[in-house]
């Protein structure tokens, strides 16, 4: 009998390992594919909705079109999970296996800051992109504020990302000038492994008049009186909050007793938990790399290849270098692209590639290849 893996989770990681899986092993493998959502959405996406630049229906890509020998999506959602049985308990069912791979990313608590339901907006989910694309247009005169509530929380580029294409926006409806945008991020730089990403990006804001309040976060917003308190008790008042929400691993994950201190620990040289069979990729773990996807995918190669070694037997994978490189929008029609290595050495360490136009052809075909390989369109 063909072994039985079950995948939880089909963002990056869980696309990526299913898929390396299939390739190896065809029909021979028995593999078990499970999301709560009936389609996969890029992170970057959000961005290009919240902005107009694609419709929502354009940017999902639907999982029933996945058809990949030994694989089975479900879309069922998890209700329990114990990682010493390897047993998975969901609306629909139970499921045992023989491996275990938890890629279920990090959900958002908004109410984790105060005032940010009532009186701002988020822009890191799907929902909360496609209700800024219609308050985004209300909005023609006062400050925005593009600001984090807490660490660690994916793609620390975007909120950069954001400002930037906030200010194109407001450029193009002609209101910019009756706008100022301030970004506040936890970090002293905007990327801090890439200290030429970063002066790229606050000479950016420097020459588009927006301001870079560093080593902040935003811990509560008053709505009333329209102003974001910030973790030293300062004050910035506001018209417009976009923010980043806290993090926090899914609820049934919490539930397992896998976590310490918020997320899932593995070895960082191939992604195992403490649970035998059972691997943590992505978002979820606290291996020390960014929350990001292109992250998630390079923890799934890796875990992908110590499964196949565990089934077949055989030399365990080089260990996960967390290497991964990040688009960034400059606005414009210019992209940037920052690459990164965590695990390697003692520090993190980064280069980058300037903003220009031939890096957004290679951001699309980046999207494009993995929509060809994970889904086949």
């Amino acid at each position: 009998m063909a072994p039985k893996v079950v995948v939880l989770g089909a963002g990056f990681g869980g696309l990526e390992l299913s898929t390396i899986l299939s390739d190896r092993f065809g029909d021979e493998l028995d593999l078990t594919l499970i999301d709560r959502s009936p389609h996969f959405v890029f992170g970057f996406s959000k961005l290009d909705v919240m902005f107009g630049r694609e419709t929502p229906d354009a940017v999902r890509l639907e999982y029933r079109h996945i058809v990949k020998p030994g694989v089975r999506f479900r879309q069922e959602a998890i209700t329990a999970i114990d990682p010493a049985a390897r047993k998975v308990t969901t609306d629909a069912g139970t499921y045992e296996a023989d491996v275990l791979v938890i890629a279920l990313g990090a959900d958002y608590d908004l109410e984790a800051t105060p005032g940010l339901v009532e009186g701002g907006n988020e822009f890191y989910s799907v929902g909360g992109a496609e209700r800024l694309r219609d308050v985004l247009p209300t909005f023609t005169q006062g400050h925005a504020i593009v600001g984090v509530t807490s660490t660690p929380f994916k793609c620390p580029p975007a909120p950069s990302e954001a400002a930037l294409l906030l200010h194109d926006y407001l450029t193009t409806r002609g209101v910019r000038d009756a706008c100022e945008i301030s970004l506040v991020m936890p970090f002293g730089l905007p990327v801090p492994p890439s200290p030429d990403a970063s002066r790229a990006l606050l000479s950016a804001f420097a020459e588009r008049g927006i301001t870079f309040v560093s080593n902040r976060l935003v811990r509560s917003l008053d709505p009333a009186r329209r102003v974001a308190i910030l973790d030293d008790q300062s004050e910035l008042p506001f018209d417009l909050f976009l923010g980043v929400p806290k993090h926090r691993v899914p609820a049934v994950v919490a539930a397992s007793g896998m976590t310490v201190d918020g997320w899932i620990p593995v070895n960082p040289k191939n992604l195992q938990t403490r649970f035998p069979g059972v691997y943590a990729i992505g978002d979820v773990n606290s291996v020390g790399t960014p929350k990001a996807g292109v992250f998630a995918e390079g923890a799934a190669r890796v875990a992908a290849d110590s499964v196949i070694a565990e089934l077949q037997g055989g030399e365990q994978p080089p260990a996960y270098t967390g290497e991964g490189s990040c688009y960034v929008e400059f606005g414009a029609n210019r992209v940037g692209r920052v690459d990164v290595n965590f695990l390697s050495g003692p520090s993190p360490t980064g280069s980058f590639l300037d903003a220009s136009t031939a890096l957004v052809s290679e951001k699309e075909h980046f999207g494009s290849s993995r929509r060809r390989r994970w889904f086949g369109l």
